[in-house]
């Protein structure tokens, strides 16, 4: 049982992140006595989805402040109405848990504005695991918790995959065609960490280019990847515009593509390493509450900047190799953006696979667990 870093909240809150991630057990180790509501029981989902109104009259006697858990309450939109009435009627404080937000949106998550903190769960990361992780074993599987903990992280993971499709693409009826599905996911993950271009998996997967966006779209609704969108600076220099898409674990990347069953090949390495410190950095800047922006920055002369953002103290920029040792060309994107924002507002960060610190002029290079645990010591971003 490892000892989660997101804090526990004070006020209602919608809890989003895939299935997978521990959101369930956090609730119940965090809220123990709470009432609870679990959707995933499909009894349950079809009551309340004939009649909203009965959990008004089930809560509705509980002293004021008692915690209420809706797990997966994207299954049942419309009881949102009855959340409402009861944090203003009888103020009760709610977790809504949920691993899709498509749904919430539609069913009118607005009534709830101001009322309920949007929060995410991630993966494990680093700082839960007291940075005693393989990296070798966390670039290959990833780190979900049962690929962390389990005996046989490919079969969780191969059955992950299998699960998510039906469970969440045919569950929520969010495409008719699930074969068209299939063969873009599985192209999506293997060109995962790139420049996205649609018109490629478009002919690839052998669907329409728009049918492409609308399949992306499913994935970051049910939260199973995100866009790395290109940082565009205020200069001549004509940069990348196209964003990069990621999946939210290197393991369930893997998993997609088919190719669980064997050691990543150095063309893969990259992009899982860059998978793996993107999500360090997403749940670090959500757990923290600091909320900056991510981007990764490119030119069409082949300048590139894997991670960059801004903080209030200026900008920080990553360059992430997958290699072992570290040269001084991979410093040439990190110099030339730090020429172009101002040396004394940007830190610049090599990370790498290698096993030395070392400083290259006025970049600092990291092996990549160190990087990590810097980043959690609050040493990297303020």
């Amino acid at each position: 049982m490892y000892t989660r870093l997101l804090g526990t909240p004070r006020q209602s809150i919608f809890l989003f992140g895939p299935r997978g991630t521990g959101k369930s057990t956090w609730i119940h180790d965090r809220f123990p006595d709470a009432t609870t509501y679990d959707l995933l029981d499909t009894s349950e989902t079809l009551r309340l989805t004939r009649e909203p109104g009965a959990l008004y009259r089930e809560l509705v006697t509980l002293p004021p402040e008692s915690w209420v858990i809706i797990d997966e309450v994207q299954k049942v939109p419309a009881l949102l109405n009855e959340v409402h009435r009861l944090m203003e009627t009888r103020r009760l404080r709610f977790i809504l848990s949920g691993s899709s937000a498509l749904k919430i949106r539609q069913g009118g998550a607005n009534l709830l504005a101001g009322r309920a903190i949007t929060t995410s769960m991630f993966p494990l990361v680093a700082a839960e695991r007291d940075f005693q992780l393989d990296l070798d074993h966390s670039l290959r599987y990833g780190s979900l918790p049962m690929a962390v903990t389990g005996h046989d992280p490919a079969g969780y993971l191969r059955s992950y995959a299998e699960t998510y499709l039906v469970q969440e693409i045919r569950a929520e009826a969010l495409t008719r065609n699930l074969g068209s599905f299939s063969r873009f996911l599985e192209i999506a993950a293997r060109q995962n960490g790139q420049v996205t271009n649609a018109s490629a998996i478009s002919r690839d997967a052998d669907i329409h280019r728009n049918t492409v966006q609308n399949h992306f779209g499913i994935l970051v609704d049910t939260l199973i990847g995100s866009w790395l969108p290109a940082w565009k600076l205020k200069s001549a220099t004509k940069q990348v515009q196209q964003s990069k898409f990621f999946f939210f674990d290197s393991g369930v990347a893997r998993a997609l593509t088919g190719r669980q069953a064997y050691p990543p090949t150095s063309e893969e390495l990259g992009p899982l390493l860059e998978t793996l410190v993107l999500q360090e950095l997403r749940a670090f800047l959500s757990y923290t509450g600091r909320h900056y922006p991510l981007y990764f920055w490119r030119t069409y002369d082949g300048a590139e900047v894997d991670l960059l953002f801004e903080t209030s103290d200026g900008f920080i920029a990553i360059e992430i190799k997958s290699t072992r040792r570290w040269d001084k060309r991979y410093n040439r994107g990190l110099r030339r953006l730090r020429s172009d924002l101002g040396a004394n507002r940007t830190k610049c960060f090599g990370l790498y696979l290698g096993e030395r610190s070392a400083l290259w002029d006025d970049i600092r290079v990291l092996p990549a667990l160190e990087f990590l645990r810097l980043l959690w010591n609050e040493e990297i971003a303020c």
